[in-house]
């Protein structure tokens, strides 16, 4: 049997509400998933692919890599080597906050801009400072330089954004599986439900969501299982609550999808700045 891969993340919380980085060094590869907010961040080392929104990336050492809220990708090392990068999550009321008070979308999933990896840069060296320190000068710089960096993206890498109606056949697939989180129509009965096909359903859903409507639905019980832990509920509880076996089966699919645990999650967001 050949050795797991090398994989180690941290977490960090932010200056502000709704703010959290990762730092991953890892040879693992992640499934299909998405994030409520933004994610901006730089390739260290190492490579990796990933199948986005926005078409298929390959993310080089210098890269800025992005992705908007809502948007399903995966990730896969280059040549099945450890890669490591940085990434901050900024939730769109952040973001909102932070910048202009619009909703944007970055244009690019992938890119190269030194300006973007020099700010970067400051950010987490401001960072590395408030965590040492923990005074309020400390951590206004961080939120000073978080403030930069988003500023900067927002003008030279994203647009305006625009979001769809959704149909109304497939919004009610979407009542249904919510409403029935656990134990969900079969996908015989959310055809009949939207007047299509089983392989209409499946093709559409992922079509407009990004994943069918299943793997639609385990993300938002990880989504909600996010949001609980963050709130203080034990992560038993939180397991049970969104539908999953027990709270090993939650571990798997927090280490799966996004490559740490649901205790590394709940440490960090019960923490200040760190």
């Amino acid at each position: 049997m050949s050795p797991a891969p090398h994989h180690h993340a941290r977490l960090r919380r932010g200056p502000v509400d709704g703010v959290h980085a990762e730092e991953l060094h890892s040879g693992r590869s992640f499934g299909r998933h998405w994030h409520d907010g933004y994610g901006f961040g730089v390739m260290e080392a190492g490579g990796h692919r990933s199948a986005s929104g926005r078409g298929t990336v390959e993310a080089l050492p210098g890269h800025i890599v992005t992705s908007n809220p809502g948007e399903v990708h995966d990730g896969h090392p280059l040549q099945r080597l450890p890669r490591r990068w940085r990434m901050v999550h900024v939730s769109a009321a952040a973001m909102a906050r932070l910048v202009d008070g619009e909703a944007r979308e970055f244009t690019r999933p992938a890119f190269d801009d030194p300006r973007i990896r020099t700010a970067m840069a400051s950010l987490f060296a401001r960072w590395d400072e408030a965590d040492g320190e923990g005074t309020a000068t400390t951590a206004s710089a961080c939120e000073e330089a978080l403030t930069q960096v988003c500023g900067l993206l927002a003008v030279h890498h994203s647009n305006r954004r625009v979001e769809m109606p959704a149909p109304a056949a497939l919004d009610r697939v979407c009542d249904s599986l919510l409403d029935q989180r656990d134990a969900p129509p079969n996908l015989d009965q959310l055809a009949r439900l939207a007047c299509l096909s089983r392989f209409q359903l499946v093709r559409q859903f992922a079509r407009w969501k990004g994943l069918p409507p299943f793997a639609w639905l385990q993300q938002q019980r990880l989504r909600e299982a996010r949001r609980l832990i963050a709130t203080g509920s034990p992560l038993a509880e939180a397991a049970v609550a969104c539908g999953f076996a027990d709270q090993s089966h939650l571990h798997r699919q927090f280490v799966r999808h996004f490559g740490f645990t649901p205790g590394q999650w709940r440490r960090t967001m019960a923490g200040a700045l760190q």
